[in-house]
Order: C-alpha cells, then sequence, then structure tokens
C-alpha cells in the first residue's frame, strides 16, 4: 500500500533555463519549483496560438483553477495531485484505475481491453481513456475532452480537439517516470511533450473531501504577493 507523490525532475529540458522563460512566474519564486514546470517546455518554448497565450496569461493572474473547486482534472494535473496517487490495475477486468486523492477524490478509468475510442463521445473533464503496454511501459492514449478540464496547474488552454498520449514507466521500485505528449491544434501551432518524475511513499491514503462552493475563494486566488482582479466569469 502506498501512494505516488510528483516531485523534482531529472528530466532534461530543451536547453538551459533563462529568466524570461518563466514571464509572469519571474516575480514568484515559488513557481519554477512546481512539478509540472520544472520539466516541461519552458513556457517561451510552448507552441500557444496567440488567443491561447492571452488566456493563459489571465489564470495565471487570476488562480481561478477548477481542481479547488472540486472539478476533475486530467492527464498531468491529476498524476501530479495533492496528497498522492494510486494506481489500481485489474488484469481480468482488462482496466486500470487512476486515483487521485486530492481535488475531486475520483478516477479516470484506462481500458485495456484493446478497444478503440468511441466516435461521438461526449466531452467531459476525464476524457476517454484505453491504453496498452509497451514492455514496461505503460502508454495511456485520451480524447473527449472538454474546454472546462486544466490538464496542469498553472491552466494552459485546451480545446475539444484535445488528444494526449501518457507513458509510464517504473525504472524502479520507488520511481514512475511520467511523460505527456499534448496534441491540440485548436490551441497550439504543433505537439509539444512534459513528464516529471513520481516518488513512492509507504501508507494508507486517507478520507478527503472536497467540499464544493468554497466560501474562501481569497484562498485560491493568490497569496497577497499580487494585485489580482477577480475575473467577471470563473473557468
Amino acid at each position: 500500500m502506498g501512494l505516488w507523490d510528483a516531485g523534482a525532475t531529472q528530466i532534461p529540458l530543451a536547453r538551459p533555463d533563462i529568466a524570461s522563460d518563466f514571464g509572469l512566474f519571474a516575480a514568484d519564486a515559488r513557481e519554477p519549483a512546481d512539478p509540472f514546470l520544472a520539466a516541461k517546455p519552458r513556457l517561451s518554448q510552448i507552441p500557444f496560438q496567440p488567443w491561447a497565450r492571452k488566456l493563459f496569461d489571465n489564470r495565471v493572474l487570476s488562480r481561478q483553477e477548477p481542481y479547488t473547486r472540486c472539478k476533475p482534472s486530467s492527464a498531468a494535473r491529476q498524476v501530479a495531485t495533492a496528497y498522492g496517487t494510486q494506481f489500481l490495475d485489474f488484469p481480468d477486468l482488462q482496466r486500470l484505475y487512476i486515483m487521485e486523492t486530492g481535488g475531486a477524490h475520483s478516477f479516470r478509468t484506462v481500458y485495456m481491453d484493446g478497444r478503440a475510442h468511441p466516435p461521438n463521445l461526449s466531452p467531459g473533464f476525464r476524457g476517454h481513456s484505453v491504453g496498452h503496454w509497451e514492455g514496461d511501459t505503460l502508454v495511456v492514449d485520451t480524447t473527449g475532452f472538454n474546454e472546462k478540464v486544466w490538464i496542469d496547474n498553472l491552466g494552459v488552454p485546451t480545446t475539444e480537439q484535445l488528444h494526449t498520449i501518457e507513458r509510464f514507466t517504473r525504472t524502479n521500485f520507488t520511481t514512475i517516470k511520467y511523460e505527456i505528449s499534448v496534441d491540440d491544434p485548436g490551441a497550439y501551432t504543433a505537439t509539444w511533450k512534459s513528464g516529471f518524475y513520481l516518488r513512492w511513499a509507504p501508507g494508507e491514503s486517507f478520507e478527503f473531501v472536497c467540499q464544493d462552493n468554497n466560501m474562501a475563494p481569497e484562498l485560491i486566488v493568490g497569496d497577497g504577493d499580487l494585485k489580482i482582479v477577480m475575473p467577471p466569469y470563473v473557468p
């Protein structure tokens, strides 16, 4: 029994960091240590379409992440969730479940029976995931997302054209190498990749209750260091 937690990564960047990579994060010393930022191409390397970059900048300032309001997340945001992640494989059922302790405290089903994605998916927060093994690597192919889902905790935009491929490789007993390919022609000009490492820690998951209608919004829109103007809408 144990949980997997995202941590600092040794996955190499395409090039060394420079200050301008962090853009709006330059004044926030916490962000460069973020597990998701630690491995992705830096913001200057992500092939944003102009509208997507502007929306991302707005999300950075408002910090209105759906995760903090108990909405399901997917892709890297689900895997690198608060309080750890669990992977449950049921070979007899030909299904694998990815369960996060924090946030919505729910799960994503990965179908391992060789099925294809349905032709007319109803877009959702989790999308539709199918998986297979390539040697010791679990490959998860997901599509069918809605535009409300966040795939990281900073808010890189996505559309209903989003298609992700995740690779989970257990490099040793206590380490999983996580890699993700993001293909979304509605928001980006090219496919881009990211990744991080997950570390195993023994212990049981605890009961976590995520409450809708959070009555302390000031706790999720910054820490007082930045002047924050609440948006006229909640994504």
